[in-house]
């Protein structure tokens, strides 16, 4: 009876699952001693990536320069001499710019409004218009500069301690990144090699190759994100000057930015746009969509298949369902970060079935053969 018990399966799954309760019990008791690690890898969270990212940015630049005879050290210095100084030009050049076009749409916000009252009174004779209680909800929008500033100058106050730990992180935070970036940069292909004396000697080459695969992978998209955030941005911003769009700068910028959102990324981005077009009139509406197809249409088919599409290999109904529950799940951060992470995975995983299958078919060789399968695959 006792044998026939220990070998029976739903004895085996339901301690299986009771073990996993208590685990889950326990650990979450035990909350509190997990909370400082938390808060060390969410510190450390953005440095890292930042730094990382910048790292896939900037390396193949190095490396090319490696290549033009200039030493490492000198190179990385050179980057972020280049850096700096696009960062002193963007501050000086783009931040006031986007200051000034936020402040006159903040200060447009009340026309806005009004117009958009006038738009709705004109469908009140509709018995749908009725029926929902639109007018009611119209009435009681109120949207007043003054007590807007007064507002947040009072939340401002009032959490001023908090703001203030804020500004020194970002402070701690922008310090950080470059040390970060330049031992990356400086110690970044010493990696590998430590990586594979951890391991045995046999994997070396498994090793060498699966990061071998998964920095081309990151650089390939970084940069493919970067181009294609300048050129929907640049193109965008040229777009709306040709047909007057007014916010032009802002309205550009805020699409450049978004289209770091793969597919949902162009809908967003047209959204502000389209909302300031139909306050002007429905000539301004049907430019801003003819522009936005235009760019979205160079982007689709020249830019994102040949600078990115190629290295992910992705389906879109694949990224829709990572975009979807990313979103939930961590926000704006996760549909950023999910797709560059799952092409990491993908990359993984499929090199590790490509070897898989390698040395199984290597097996079957020296069987059939009688040698001994001593060759690898080429990362």
């Amino acid at each position: 009876m006792f044998e026939k018990l220990r070998r029976s399966k739903l004895l085996f799954w339901s301690l299986e699952a009771l073990i996993l309760v208590f685990l889950v019990i326990g650990l979450t008791n035990l909350s509190f001693l997990f909370a400082p690690i938390a808060t060390f890898f969410s510190t450390l969270m953005v440095p890292l990536l930042t730094a990382g990212f910048m790292y896939y940015l900037f390396n193949p630049l190095i490396t090319l320069l490696e290549k033009l005879h200039i030493r490492r050290g000198w190179g990385i210095l050179l980057v972020f001499a280049v850096v700096v100084a696009l960062a002193v030009f963007t501050i000086a050049a783009i931040i006031p710019n986007l200051i000034t076009q936020i402040t006159q749409l903040v200060a447009g916000l009340p026309d806005f409004v009004k117009f958009i009252r006038q738009e709705l009174t004109q469908l009140s004779h509709y018995k749908w218009y009725q029926q929902f209680g639109i007018a009611s909800m119209v009435a009681n929008i109120k949207v007043d500069p003054a007590k807007i500033l007064t507002s947040l100058l009072g939340n401002f106050s009032s959490g001023l301690p908090s703001v203030v730990g804020s500004v020194v992180g970002v402070v701690i935070t922008l310090i950080t990144i470059p040390v970060l970036l330049f031992y990356m940069l400086k110690d970044g292909d010493r990696f590998v090699p430590a990586v594979q004396k951890l391991l045995p000697a046999r994997y070396g080459d498994e090793i060498a190759g699966v990061f071998h695969r998964m920095n081309a992978t990151l650089s390939h998209y970084i940069a493919g994100q970067v181009i294609e955030c300048l050129f929907v941005g640049t193109f965008t911003f040229i777009g709306y000057l040709i047909i007057g769009m007014p916010y032009a700068f802002l309205l550009g910028f805020f699409a450049g930015i978004v289209t770091l959102i793969p597919y949902i990324g162009p809908y967003i981005g047209i959204a502000p746009a389209l909302l300031v077009a139909v306050t002007r009139s429905w000539t301004e509406v049907a430019l801003t969509i003819v522009v936005v197809i235009i760019v979205q249409q160079v982007d689709g088919n020249v830019i994102y298949p040949n600078v990115i599409g190629r290295s992910l290999d992705i389906h879109p109904m694949t990224i829709i369902i990572l975009l979807l529950v990313a979103g939930n799940l961590w926000g704006l951060l996760g549909t950023i970060l999910v797709v560059p992470a799952y092409a990491v995975i993908k990359t993984v995983v499929t090199y590790a079935l490509e070897l898989y299958h390698f040395h199984q078919d290597q097996k079957r060789t020296a069987a059939l053969t009688g040698t001994l399968p001593n060759s690898k695959p080429k990362p």
